[in-house]
Parts: structure tokens; sequence; C-alpha cells
């Protein structure tokens, strides 16, 4: 059948071809005809595909189209991301905040150790004698019993001969005293004599209590040995005698 079609087809081409020759006119209307009109019974070069082949094109053509994602299924996604952002960023805020605490409590606690570094880097200077003034005191306390005997031969020797060289020593241990209480009270040393106050157990210590009819109660009449300071703090208590009424 393919080769009757194809003698049929260049049949009808030779005569179309010398018909053309021949007639003058008909050549002119062949050739003024358009070439879309004229189409042979067979397309020698006409090409036939398989219904299986065009269905596997089709699928291949529909694989290679990328997918669309839905819709919704797009939200979604972009909803969960956001969600894990933003407890990312929850977990980088509070992470934020510790460490700001942690910085501010440990410049609170710089602070603190400075404050107390200077505190007791003063304490250091103001009680480094503090030993060397409590072996002081007895020295300090001898001199003023050696003036308080004096001052008792001077007014046992009123009424007899004046005693010029006693009267000298006297006044020598005395200037002694008073030169040495003011060096100890440049550095920082001073006495108290708290007779006639009222008892204090921070300064005071108690050796006896006795009644006084004529003082008030729980005031120091007799000072045994005078107290002693070390720039505000109590180095030594003054021991005392207190009135006991009740």
């Amino acid at each position: 059948m393919f080769k009757q079609a194809l003698n049929t087809s260049s049949r009808a081409l030779r005569s179309s071809s010398r018909l053309a020759v021949r007639t003058p006119a008909v050549r002119t209307q062949f050739a003024s005809a358009p070439t879309a009109s004229f189409r042979p019974a067979f397309a020698p070069h006409t090409r036939w595909y398989s219904e299986q082949a065009d269905s596997a094109a089709k699928k291949e053509g529909e694989e290679a189209k990328p997918q669309e994602t839905p819709k919704d299924e797009g939200a979604k996604g972009e909803s969960d991301v956001v969600a894990e952002l933003k407890k990312k960023l929850e977990a980088k805020d509070k992470e934020v905040v510790d460490w700001k605490d942690k910085a501010m409590r440990t410049v609170a606690d710089f602070r603190n150790l400075q404050d107390r570094t200077t505190r007791e880097m003063k304490s250091a200077r103001d009680f480094a004698i503090q030993k060397f003034a409590k072996d002081l005191v007895d020295t300090v306390d001898n001199l003023d019993r050696a003036l308080v005997m004096g001052q008792e031969k001077l007014k046992s020797a009123e009424g007899a001969e004046k005693n010029a060289d006693l009267e000298a020593f006297y006044e020598g241990v005395k200037m002694t005293e008073t030169n040495m209480h003011s060096t100890l009270k440049k550095h920082g040393l001073e006495f108290f004599d708290p007779a006639g106050e009222k008892f204090n157990p921070n300064e005071h210590e108690a050796t006896f209590m006795t009644p006084q009819p004529d003082k008030e109660d729980n005031t120091v009449f007799f000072v045994q040995q005078k107290g002693f300071k070390l720039n505000g703090r109590v180095l030594r208590a003054a021991k005392v005698g207190v009135v006991k009424n009740a």
C-alpha cells in the first residue's frame, strides 16, 4: 500500500510538470497559485509517532515541571520557621539577661572588695602601733604613780621646811608625763579618767561596788587605773569603783 501511494504521488507530479511545459496559461496559473494550496497525497518526510511514545514524553514533561506547593502548606512551613526563630530569640534574650546580672554582681563584688580593702588598710595604719601602745601604757602608769607620790610628799612637807630638790624632781616628772601624753596623742593614743561619769561596761571595768548615799546610783566614784583609747578604740578599760545604793 505504501508503494502504491508513492507511485500515485510521483505520477501526479510528472503529469503536472508536463502540463506546465505545454500550456503557457496553465503554467502561469500554477505559478501564480500559492504553494500552500498544493499538497501532495503523500508527504515523503512525514514522521509517525506511537501513542506510547507520546505518553512517555508527556510523563517526562510532567516530571520535569516543578511541583507547586499548596498555599496552606507553605504558610504552615513559614509559621513554623517564625516560631522557631522567636524561640531562639527568647533564649538569647534570657541569656543576655543572665550575663548582665552576672556582670552587675561581679561589679558590685569588686566595689565591695575595694571598700573593704580601703577600710582594712586604714585600720592597719591606725592600729599598727597597738601592741607597742599596750606595752607603753605601763610606763605611763608608773609616771602617774610617781607624780601622785611626789604630790603627797610635797603636801606633807608644807608645814616644815620646803625641799627644793623634791619640788624640782616633781616638776621634771610632771613635764615628762605631759610631753609623753602629747606625743602619744599625736599617734592616736589617749588616756581617759571616768571619775564622776555613769558606768559604761564598754569602757569601764568595775573592780568593786559600794553604797554612797550622797551619790547617784551606778556612778563611778573612784578610779583605780585610767583607761586608754587608740584612735577611738578602747585599748584598755579603766578600772573603777561604782556606786551601788540599792
